[in-house]
């Protein structure tokens, strides 16, 4: 199993299983990132960090609810003088937990032309994926004060060669998988068919990968796997499906998901066994303006209460916060 890329459908025996009494748990995870205009072409610069500030009340909120966010971090909020500020000792403390997230086109060596194929770092060339993990990666060490376990790539971009790179790169966890999701017609990743459980890419006890949750809730969910992909260019029929009950596709995040469909989408994954369910949002959305799914300051306090309705309902089905050190540890007792 040591050349299978992170895209291979895993063998019957990867699914990775943890010590006894550990599942099911939660894990949230924060793509922390600059602001751009989503809508335009990307660029190496034209970004800004208005938003960076606002991880000091997200990080508060969290330690009030017992929870570890995991701050996937690139370029620009590493060499943010701010974020270090606000999250290093979070992280030194074990209060949260620093990974790498790359968006190659804010990343030196800037050696590519910037275009939506190689937006994507596994389309680039391997040394070229290779050198800006490199830099990104001892970056947030520095920053932050510890060396990074867990692996995102921007856009979910990654490549043939990006499961040696992270090995050598002393991460243990990928979570760059989006489940259901399908990027490829912009020149990424057909994630449509892969697992939502967490699975080993080349060995028990090597490189594990933690896709990001996402669930199909309704009467007609047991064949959303072919379903939903067959109405993608109908997107009022597949409104129409989600709105009487038949077919939704729930990814467990608060951008564009709401409080009712979220708790749908909970209540799926632990009725189909999930052992770990993985939330997920950009940064720029603890700020309003910077984001589709938040415009407002209002749409801030309605994301917390989100969160609010989430951890709640979590802890009434007594599932539990875990963390990147936890995954690991309980991975290696199983």
């Amino acid at each position: 199993m040591a050349n299978r890329r992170i895209t291979d459908m895993p063998a019957a025996d990867a699914e990775v299983s943890f010590g006894p009494g550990f599942a099911p748990r939660f894990i949230v995870t924060v793509d922390t990132e600059e602001e751009f205009d989503w809508e335009q072409p990307l660029t190496v610069d034209g970004h800004t960090l208005d938003s960076v500030g606002r991880l000091a009340d997200f990080q508060a909120f969290c330690e009030k609810h017992g929870v570890c966010p995991v701050y996937l971090v690139d370029y620009p909020i590493a060499t943010s003088a701010l974020a270090a500020e606000i999250l290093r000792e979070p992280v030194m403390t074990g209060r949260a937990e620093i990974g790498v997230q790359l968006h190659p086109w804010v990343n030196p060596p800037h050696l590519e032309q910037v275009n939506p194929v190689n937006s994507f770092a596994g389309n680039l060339p391997p040394e070229l994926e290779a050198a800006k993990f490199r830099l990104l990666r001892d970056t947030i060490e520095q920053a932050f004060g510890r060396a990074p376990q867990i692996y995102r790539a921007g856009r979910y971009g990654v490549g043939p060669e990006t499961p040696a790179l992270l090995r050598e790169g002393g991460i243990a966890i990928d979570t760059s998988v989006r489940a259901r999701f399908d990027y490829s017609a912009a020149g990424g990743v057909n994630f449509r068919d892969m697992p939502v459980r967490p699975w080993w890419i080349d060995r028990p006890g090597g490189l594990m990968e933690l896709p990001l949750t996402t669930v199909y809730w309704g009467l007609l969910r047991r064949i959303g796997h072919w379903l939903y992909p067959v109405l993608w260019r109908a997107p009022r029929l597949r409104g129409i499906l989600a709105r009487i009950g038949l077919l939704e596709r729930i990814p467990l995040t608060p951008e564009g998901v709401s409080q009712i469909e979220v708790l749908r989408g909970i209540d799926i994954a632990v009725r189909e066994g999930l052992p770990v369910l993985v939330f997920s949002f950009h940064s720029p959305s603890l700020q309003g303006g910077h984001t589709p799914y938040i415009r407002t300051e209002a749409d801030v306090a309605e994301f917390y209460r989100w969160w609010e309705t989430v951890f709640a309902d979590l802890a009434r089905r007594g599932i539990r916060p875990t963390s990147v050190a936890g995954l690991i540890a309980a991975a290696a007792l199983a």
